[in-house]
């Protein structure tokens, strides 16, 4: 289970992440409401955990925009503040829970495990995309009858474009999320694996091929 933790008390959000880790589920942990929305959108999560007052957007706009951009993954909301009008107002923007702080840990688990079973626990064993398909737990890039492994850095790259489609993601975005927050990777490390998933592409003979838009991203789309 991949979990999304959004939460401004550094030390908390910390912890957390050290709990779902515990738990063998992947966490990543972010800390201002503008780089929860952004992880969201790309991160394919099982469960979003958000708390309400957050730097650069609060919880309330980020549930709000999510579900306007079609983002489904439940979202338990963490708030100082048990006001019905709160919990109220987070649930009508989209929200599936709502905790209020302090809380037990052991809760929040719960609260987790619950909310993946309401949607089934259902574990993606690929990803497809016109005539792609990428095996995530041997990280095997197929078209049609042919395949090619790909590295774990090219494997990261090609999950998160082909998990958003025709969509732009930048060079900011992709090191940020494969390399890592505190990485000393520049755009250069980004633009050789980019020229890696080409070839590989083209190894395929894909339809499919990955496209720049200068100073901008990058973004799949079908060879016309």
């Amino acid at each position: 289970m991949k979990i999304l933790i959004v939460e401004d008390e550094v030390r908390l959000a910390d912890a957390l992440g050290e709990i779902m880790r515990g738990e063998k589920y992947m966490a990543d942990v972010v800390y201002d409401g503008r780089d929860g929305f952004d992880y969201a959108l790309i991160g394919n999560y099982d469960v979003i955990v958000l708390d309400v007052m957050l730097p650069r957007m609060d919880g309330f706009t980020v549930v709000n925009q999510l579900r306007k951009q079609s983002i489904m993954t439940p979202i338990i909301m963490l708030t100082a503040k048990d006001g019905v009008e709160d919990k109220i107002n987070g649930l009508d923007r989209g929200a599936d829970d709502y905790m209020t702080k302090p809380f037990v840990p052991e809760e929040l688990l719960a609260r987790i495990r619950a909310l993946t079973r309401r949607r089934g626990e259902v574990v993606l064993e690929e990803i497809r995309y016109e005539d792609l398909k990428l095996n995530l737990s041997n990280y095997d890039l197929w078209s049609g009858v042919k395949n090619i492994h790909l590295s774990y850095k090219e494997f990261e790259i090609m999950k998160i474009l082909m998990s958003n489609p025709g969509i732009l993601v930048s060079k900011e975005t992709l090191i940020v999320k494969v390399w890592g927050d505190d990485s000393n990777a520049e755009d250069n490390n980004v633009e050789a694996y980019i020229s890696f998933l080409r070839k590989k592409l083209h190894l395929l003979r894909s339809n499919v091929s990955i496209t720049t838009t200068r100073k901008v991203g990058y973004k799949l789309e079908v060879i016309s």
